[in-house]
């Protein structure tokens, strides 16, 4: 990178002025560097090498003689288009050789003796707001090789200008999404093919570890289609964006979009995180009262979040010290606080709870005791608190009194009533027949 940028001052100085940053862009083209010892065995090596993507017309100067020129001209797909209103220097490009297996097609405007030899160009912005990937077509003299043969492609000296079309061009505005569960999201993607009216196959398929889940697919020829997502009626027109109804745990993963017009393939990668939000609770009201020496839990809870790590931690504060604006102590990070296990949700969601046991003393009376819970769908962490109140315990001297006289009243109760019901048996048995 640091190449790049002095590359790109150099440029500036060349110039003279200050380029529009849609005439040309400075780009790291990989290239491959093939030596054979004396045995025949090769040895491949990649190598970065500097260069420029220049748009213009043909005949064109290059704005570095000194560079790799990669001179895009005006065609039927204009590559500029796609980075409107883009500066220079938040763009990162990326150049490399592409291999056709052999195979050679003849592509609009190509000449009868010419052959083309091909280039994948990806574009991405510095910030995450889009990323462009192309390819690009370059006349060549000998034909492709049947075989990843690196030794068979054209070298391309240090100031050679190679004049290039446009022939496949992509598009996405969510190169990274985060979301949460439940929502609708539609991944952008658009693309764009130098025919009229190509034969080709576009799809999408999920990648997680290491597992490939194919979700649409649509081939022009047959008109076939294969799953769903994708808005037919917009395809025709190259808008091939695809449409969460609800989102889910499993949605977590790569999603690929690709575009294959034989016999060439261009592909952008979206990266789609799930992050839910914890929802946090505490076991107790926003006061908790207890009597002096009292053991009680306390449970802070965590439920409901996505992904797995979470960090939950209790604090203790002496309200004398909260009010004072000078030499305020921060709160006691409390050393009991033990963690359960995560526990997992029907949802794939977790969940997990940190509790300790509260001595209550006079000392702690009015304290004020802070859970909280940090996470990375989180820009602050949830906080939770409560205010220890600790009261006396009862006396027994003055349960005891109270106690017994209960217990006289209920025994002079208990003879009223006996006497009562023996005095009324009597009579009955002294009242005549």
């Amino acid at each position: 990178m640091c190449l790049l940028k002095l590359l790109t001052l150099f440029l500036f100085l060349c110039v003279g002025t200050h380029a529009n940053p849609l005439t040309w862009l400075p780009c790291l083209f990989s290239d491959y560097i093939v030596q054979v010892n004396n045995e025949g065995a090769r040895d491949v090596q990649l190598l970065k090498r500097s260069s420029i993507l220049q748009f213009g017309e043909l005949g064109d100067s290059p704005v570095n003689p000194h560079a790799i020129t990669f001179l895009v001209i005006v065609s039927k797909l204009d590559l500029r288009y796609y980075l409107k209103d883009m500066e220079a220097d938040l763009v990162d490009c990326h150049i490399h050789r592409s291999n056709t297996n052999g195979v050679d097609v003849n592509w609009p405007d190509q000449t009868s003796h010419e052959y083309i030899c091909w280039f994948t160009i990806t574009l991405t912005h510095t910030k995450g707001l889009f990323t462009v990937s192309g390819v690009l077509r370059y006349p060549c003299e000998t034909p492709p090789s049947e075989q990843q043969d690196l030794t068979n492609w054209p070298a391309i000296e240090d100031r050679q200008t190679l004049i290039t079309k446009v022939a496949v061009i992509m598009k996405t505005q969510t190169p990274t999404v985060t979301i949460g569960l439940g929502f609708q999201k539609k991944l952008h993607c658009k693309f764009a093919v130098a025919h009229k009216r190509p034969n080709m196959s576009v799809q999408w398929y999920q990648q997680y570890h290491g597992e490939q889940r194919n979700l649409f697919r649509h081939d022009s020829h047959s008109g076939e289609s294969e799953g769903k997502g994708v808005d037919l009626r917009k395809l025709a027109g190259g808008d091939l964006s695809y449409t969460f109804p609800f989102t889910e745990v499993k949605h977590t993963g790569t999603y690929v979009c690709s575009v294959s017009v034989f016999p060439l393939s261009s592909s952008l990668e979206i990266s789609l995180q799930i992050q839910e939000s914890p929802q946090v609770s505490l076991s107790v009201g926003p006061t908790l009262t207890l009597q002096d020496g009292e053991l009680k839990k306390v449970v802070c809870a965590a439920d409901n979040y996505y992904p797995l790590d979470v960090d939950i931690a209790w604090y203790e504060q002496d309200p004398a010290s909260s009010g004072q604006r000078v030499g305020v102590p921060l709160p006691k990070a409390l050393d009991n606080v033990l963690l359960s296990s995560h526990k997992n949700n029907m949802d794939k969601t977790y969940s997990l709870s940190g509790f300790f046991y509260l001595q209550a003393s006079h000392t702690r009376s009015g304290n004020q005791f802070t859970c909280t819970v940090s996470h990375q769908s989180l820009r602050m962490p949830i906080k939770k608190r409560f205010v220890l109140i600790v009261e006396e315990p009862t006396s027994w001297f003055f349960v005891l009194p109270v106690c017994s006289v209960l217990v006289i009243l209920l025994s002079v109760l208990y003879f009223m009533l006996r006497h009562l019901h023996q005095a009324r048996k009597y009579s009955l048995r002294k009242k005549p027949y």
